[in-house]
């Protein structure tokens, strides 16, 4: 008989290792804070890679969903220098590793392979405290309460789990997106769409660059990259649309009008979106009874990996909690054996992949990315 696992959060991790729980027989129930499936928009694209989302996928049983979901095409990507010259254009030749799908949909994948009643969503997470003996309590806005012996912190950045580990705290890294969408661009918005290929696009520039996908259907999700003080993003007041996405555009003056297009023709306001990190290579003592898996256990900057380290996390996380019956610390041990390196050496990557942008000239910005991606992508996939 094996011990139920409670999970805090309904993201990709989260739904991933139970999930694999599932297909090993292990109950686990899964608490959200989120009221619903779709109290929310669930984000852009997501690459998954062969090297860890997709063997995540397989863990799950779940390979034949997934092909269902991919978008073809989508791999293709393009790199622009900011008066809008192609400085290279990638197709997808169908042999890339990192096939792309809608965030939603694949997390509504993972629910649909889910038994009824496994998410209990509006459980709002405000505290969790150790009983001993491995046992703790969770407590949700509003006063309840589940005690459990076998508790996985997957509740993201702001993780109300993650101090019974660790003290550790998420800190701004000085950079943000700011995400815009167009939608049936093709009709609408001929020029952005052109701009943008069939794939992904991105024109950088040192401290900031546009960055565009191509998702499902006919739209346009763009991400404004700025390096910028988290007071520069305090003076904006992203609740006047117009004025926002005005403020912004401001910082690409000379830039292609087909890029800045981009955010001053989106069709949704600008959404800001900070971005946080735990220190590289961030860990802790074992602690009975309780691990973390994905932003919980090791956030980041925006690299690409964020998704499908989560998913692993979670997958290997539930085998071990399968192959080791009754002994969920042995389980908990060979996960985060295996956990912190593989996210202290991505983290590593990420910061040595950004650092080679800092002091390259404008003119050079685009090439000097396509060249540093080519290496970091290679050295992710040899690990």
């Amino acid at each position: 008989m094996h011990t139920p696992v409670t999970i805090i959060g309904a993201g990709l991790g989260g739904l991933t290792l139970a999930r694999v729980l599932h297909v090993h027989g292990i109950p686990a129930t899964v608490y959200e804070a989120e009221p619903s499936p779709m109290a929310r928009m669930q984000g852009g694209m997501l690459d998954i890679h062969d090297y860890n989302g997709q063997l995540a996928v397989e863990a799950a049983g779940l390979m034949d969903e997934f092909r269902g979901l991919v978008l073809e095409g989508r791999q293709a990507m393009r790199v622009l220098h900011p008066d809008g010259t192609v400085l290279a254009d990638r197709p997808d030749d169908g042999t890339g590793g990192r096939p792309e799908v809608q965030r939603g949909e694949l997390r509504r994948m993972l629910l649909d392979a889910l038994p009824d009643g496994t998410v209990h969503w509006g459980h709002k997470v405000t505290g969790a405290r150790a009983l001993g003996d491995g046992r703790h309590e969770v407590t949700f806005a509003g006063g309840r309460t589940v005690v459990t012996s076998l508790l996985a912190g997957a509740d993201g950045a702001w993780s109300r789990i993650r101090p019974l580990l660790s003290a550790a705290k998420p800190e701004y890294v000085g950079e943000a997106f700011v995400e815009i969408y167009l939608f049936d661009a093709d009709t609408r918005h001929p020029v952005a769409a052109k701009t943008v290929g069939g794939g992904s696009m991105m024109a950088p520039a040192p401290r900031q660059g546009i960055h565009a996908h191509r998702e499902s259907g006919d739209t346009l999700h763009t991400y404004v990259s700025l390096i910028r003080p988290a007071e520069w993003f305090d003076a904006i007041d992203f609740t006047d649309a117009a004025a926002a996405a005005a403020r912004v555009a401001e910082e690409f003056d000379g830039w292609a009008p087909e890029l800045t297009a981009l955010i001053t023709d989106g069709d949704t306001p600008p959404v800001l979106r900070p971005h946080y990190t735990l220190p590289i290579g961030h860990r802790w003592d074992r602690v009975p009874g309780v691990t973390l898996v994905g932003d919980a256990a090791h956030l980041m900057p925006a690299n690409g990996e964020g998704a499908n380290l989560a998913m692993l996390d979670g997958a290997e996380l539930g085998l071990a909690l399968a192959a080791h019956p009754g002994d969920a610390e042995a389980a908990f041990t060979e996960y985060e054996q295996a956990m912190f390196p593989r996210s202290a050496k991505v983290a590593a990557e990420s910061a040595e992949f950004g650092e080679l942008l800092d002091g390259v000239e404008k003119e050079d910005t685009a090439q000097v990315l396509l060249d540093a991606f080519a290496a970091f992508t290679g050295a992710v996939r040899e690990s």
